[in-house]
């Protein structure tokens, strides 16, 4: 594995001068072995020698005996996690005149003129004064780093980067691109050495003028920075002492050859010798540590080595380490994702036993059917088995987002009207597409009816409200605040609109858009949630009571008392009424004689929906269930002839047309029955 970049060192000099001077503090045998020998006239002792005499116990003994001499003095410092020593070499040891030149030059560079670049305004006088054309319009100065903006003029970056708008056509500033021509023009122009300029007298600020007694050169601009890190006006410290008075570059080795505060190049290491420079090459031929010098400068150079080698295995260590964080969390995201997966999966798993134990049930249901039918059959009263009369799921209108709660049929224009959950009307071709032609959007509530009378589309929902609809061009033409509670069922008659609603039904006068308020329909007991209108007859369905009223006087002419709960749903054939019930139960009685003839079983669930379809032939009459099947009862001998298991919900709204029906669920779907 490539191990990371290593980041920079410290400079080996100041590293020398700091750890040194601790490791020597640190061993006191050391310390005393080496001035020993450097006292004695055996200067000429090995470092072996020297580090013999170092007793046992110090810190040179231990872990490291093995190895060489060098080595071992290498190990000593390891064992006090010492930085590595920087040994001066003959060059830099002996501060010459030209050396130490050198030196100051670098250090007053990076550190004066980086400073005066950072605080202080750089000092820029022309030697002719330059072209207005090369001058920017904002600060009414020289260009600096010219840029070129969208309105096609010439700033300085600063300048176009803080102000708005161009002072000669007031465009937006926007910086397209450097100029560089006109960057190269004043690059050529001549200016005086900023070592050669002095604050002027003009209460302006940042204003220069020419130091007569500065340096008298004059330079390109471009080049200025070559010129005036070499000028010999450039002020510099003295490198041997801070509290030398400032000096110029030209004077510095005068001064050097007469100062008086030269230090010996071992100082770290001791040595309190401070001198001229005369002094100091003498001392340099007596001193004590010159002799250890070359020894002094490997062992820097081991130290230096290994320490850039423990630095690349603390930076691995690092990326080691963050590598392993990223693992851990990588891990704690798979467990995270892990356990995800199985809860969905135990989900899954419980919604398949639902499944499969609703399937048991249908089964048994038709298990049962099949049980009902082959009873008839065998007492000879089912009749004639017909294989065309088999009802089957043609398709599904998929599109309301929230159970379909009603169903109507304008047969002229094939067609289909579903009012849902969702607050909406959708409108389907029954015919061509078999596609949502439009969605009808008004009711702040479910819509629970739906009724057509002429070319107006009547909906009621649990806002409480009726809206009127054109179903030409499905727009909404008005809206009624009809009952104090949700209007349940509507059905039209003669001119009129039938609307149910809690112990309620009201009678209204359909006038063009308008439906005037004729009369309300009152005794009732409970939630009116069925009305059939059939020839001169209203049936309206509540708790336990089914009432025929008389559309011309809008009297009560008859009260049938059946059981199972509320009436939920009402159908008139020529020959029979038919009702649905809370309670699973689907009575039957005689349209003339007004005589209850049969009771309907079958289903488990509140039958919600009845619809009818005749012949010439026969009467069926389908129901729809709370139990998720329709079922198909032949009227002539009253029993059930197929069940149909199709959708995933409640069927509750039922509707025929051309001798197809369409059923819509909870399951938010509408599907079409044909045979």
């Amino acid at each position: 594995m490539q191990s990371p970049v290593s980041s920079p060192l410290p400079n080996r000099k100041q590293q020398s001068q700091a750890v040194l001077e601790l490791n020597w503090r640190k061993s006191p045998h050391l310390r005393k072995a080496i001035w020993q020998k450097l006292d004695s006239s055996e200067t000429t002792s090995t470092t072996a020698e020297i580090i013999e005499t170092a007793e046992p116990g110090s810190c040179l003994g231990g872990r490291f005996t093995k190895l060489s001499v060098k080595d071992s003095f290498l190990a000593t410092a390891l064992q006090g996690r010492a930085p590595p020593i920087s040994t001066p070499r003959r060059s830099d040891s002996a501060i010459s005149v030209r050396s130490l030149h050198s030196e100051s030059n670098m250090s007053l560079r990076s550190t004066f003129s980086l400073h005066e670049e950072e605080e202080e305004p750089e000092p820029l006088v022309f030697a002719e004064q330059p072209s207005v054309k090369l001058c920017c319009q904002l600060c009414c100065s020289v260009f600096k780093d010219p840029v070129i903006t969208t309105c096609g003029h010439t700033f300085c970056r600063r300048c176009a980067l803080t102000s708005e708008k161009c002072p000669v056509d007031n465009a937006k500033l926007t910086v397209v691109v450097n100029n560089i021509a006109v960057a190269e023009q004043i690059g050529e122009l001549f200016i005086h050495c900023k070592y050669g300029c002095r604050p002027a007298a003009s209460p302006k600020p940042a204003a220069f003028e020419v130091d007569p007694h500065g340096c008298p050169f004059t330079i390109k601009l471009s080049a200025r920075k070559d010129h005036e890190s070499s000028c010999d006006y450039r002020p510099v410290r003295c490198p041997n002492n801070p509290s030398c008075p400032p000096l110029l570059k030209m004077n510095l080795e005068a001064h050097l050859k007469e100062c008086e505060h030269i230090k010996c190049p071992h100082s770290k290491y001791g040595c309190t010798f401070i001198g001229n420079q005369d002094t100091y090459e003498t001392h340099l031929e007596m001193c004590k540590f010159e002799g250890l010098k070359e020894f002094l400068q490997q062992t820097d150079d081991r130290f230096h080595e290994m320490q850039v080698a423990m630095a690349q295995k603390d930076q691995e260590i690092a990326f080691l380490r963050s590598m392993l964080g990223k693992l851990s969390e990588k891990i704690d995201q798979l467990e995270k994702n892990l356990e995800l997966k199985f809860d969905v999966l135990d989900e899954n798993q419980s919604k398949l036993s639902e499944d499969l134990m609703e399937f048991r049930r249908d089964a048994s249901m038709l298990n049962d059917e099949l049980s009902h039918i082959n009873a008839r059959l065998n007492m000879g009263i089912l009749g004639s088995y017909d294989p065309q009369q088999i009802f089957k799921c043609k398709g599904t209108f998929v599109g309301h987002q929230g159970p379909v709660w009603c169903l109507c049929v304008y047969s002229i224009g094939d067609l289909l009207f579903s009012g849902s959950s969702d607050k909406t009307i959708k409108v389907w071709d029954t015919c061509t597409t078999y596609k949502c032609q439009k969605t009808l959007e008004g009711h702040d509530g479910i819509v629970l009816a739906l009724c057509i009378q002429g070319n107006k589309l009547y909906s009621g929902s649990a806002d409480c409200t009726i809206i009127v609809w054109d179903i030409q061009t499905l727009q909404k033409v008005n809206t009624i605040r009809a009952h104090d509670n949700p209007v349940c069922t509507l059905v039209s008659s003669h001119n009129m609109l039938f609307s149910g609603s809690l112990k309620a039904i009201k009678v209204w006068d359909i006038v063009g858009t308008e439906l005037k308020l004729k009369k309300e329909l009152t005794g009732l007991n409970h939630w009116v949630r069925a009305l059939v209108a059939s020839q001169n007859y209203l049936y309206s369905g509540s708790y336990q009571t089914i009432k025929i009223w008389d559309i011309r006087n809008l009297e009560c002419v008859h009260v049938l008392q059946t059981s199972g709960g509320s009436v939920y749903s009402i159908a008139v054939t020529n020959h029979h009424i038919v009702c649905g019930t809370y309670e699973n139960l689907i009575h039957v009685w005689d349209i003339e004689s007004k005589e209850q003839v049969r009771t309907l079983t079958g289903h488990v669930g509140t039958v919600y929906a009845l619809a009818v379809i005749s012949t010439p032939d026969q009467t069926k009459v389908f129901s729809a269930s709370y139990d998720r099947s329709l079922r198909v009862w032949s009227m002539d001998n009253m029993i059930c002839t197929q069940t149909l298991l199709r959708h995933q919900g409640s069927v509750t709204a039922l509707a025929v047309s051309r001798g197809r029906l369409f059923s819509g669920a909870v399951d938010s779907t509408v599907k079409v029955w044909t045979c």
